[in-house]
């Protein structure tokens, strides 16, 4: 029995493979290359072994202001726009004198506010057109080319705005804004800066609005001063004065095309 389980074992391990002297292995199947990493690619492809980077940069040899600044720049302009839009345009005197014109015709609703804000927004940008069109010349299309840096088209640029504020600016407002703000007397109106120049700007045009209102507001007050005579004449004293002079107004003013006379009086005193 132990013969015949021994004669067995032999005969197991005499035809396992490899067992005998001289049997080759059999070949192993050829491996496939190992995949491309990132560092791989981005040496086959040029660019740096670790990949795709993000680096901000700091301000180029042709300019003086690193890209961060510039949209920081461009965002406080942009959220300053309504600011720079009442007070460094004539928009304040077109709207205000609008508004003597519906408080003239004692049409408190009409037209729309909307329609008067929009009328004001388009008679500001025909007025301001040759002030834009200097900034345009003497910085931004410069800074286009690239002849200009950030800050020297800044410079500039104050020129054209810094003429326009000025032609509308009252020496009284301006002499007395100079004094609040305790600065030395500039030896001329060019020196002044914006920071005074600005609100004495916004005093004179509120002034020059006020004085045009009451030239619009006399014919009206005419108007109202001969219904409420001729009312008191016929003993009709029930009967408002405004239930007249309101019609006779409205007509008068469209019979004189006055909202053409108002707009083009507006855009030839404010440009």
């Amino acid at each position: 029995m132990r013969r015949r389980l021994y004669a067995g074992l032999f005969l197991l391990l005499a035809l396992s493979p490899g067992a005998a002297k001289g049997q080759e292995e059999p070949p192993s199947a050829p491996q496939a290359p190992p995949a491309a990493g990132p560092r791989d690619a981005g040496e086959r492809l040029g660019g740096t072994p670790e990949g795709f980077r993000v680096r901000i940069d700091g301000p180029s040899d042709g300019d003086d202001l690193a890209a961060t600044l510039k949209i920081a720049l461009a965002l406080t302009l942009l959220s300053l726009a309504p600011a720079i839009l009442v007070t460094a345009t004539s928009f304040t005197r077109i709207i205000i004198v609008l508004g003597f014109v519906r408080v003239g015709l004692q049409t408190p609703n009409m037209p729309p506010t909307q329609v008067v804000v929009g009328l004001a927004l388009f008679l500001t940008a025909l007025s301001m057109g040759p002030t834009v069109d200097a900034i345009d010349r003497a910085a931004l299309a410069p800074y286009r080319r690239g002849e200009l840096k950030t800050l020297e088209a800044l410079e500039r640029a104050q020129g054209p705005l810094r003429d326009f504020l000025l032609r509308h600016t009252r020496e009284r407002s301006l002499a007395a804004f100079v004094e609040l703000a305790r600065v030395p007397e500039p030896l001329e109106p060019r020196e002044v800066p914006l920071r005074v120049l600005l609100p004495a700007f916004v005093v004179s045009e509120l002034t020059t609005a006020f004085e045009m209102g009451v030239v619009i507001l006399i014919p009206f007050l005419v108007i109202d001063i001969v219904a409420s005579s001729v009312l008191l004449a016929m003993n009709m004293i029930m009967l408002p004065p405004a239930t007249i002079a309101t019609p006779m107004k409205v007509l008068l003013f469209v019979l004189v095309d006055g909202w053409q006379l108002v707009a083009t009086s507006l855009v030839r005193v404010s440009g």
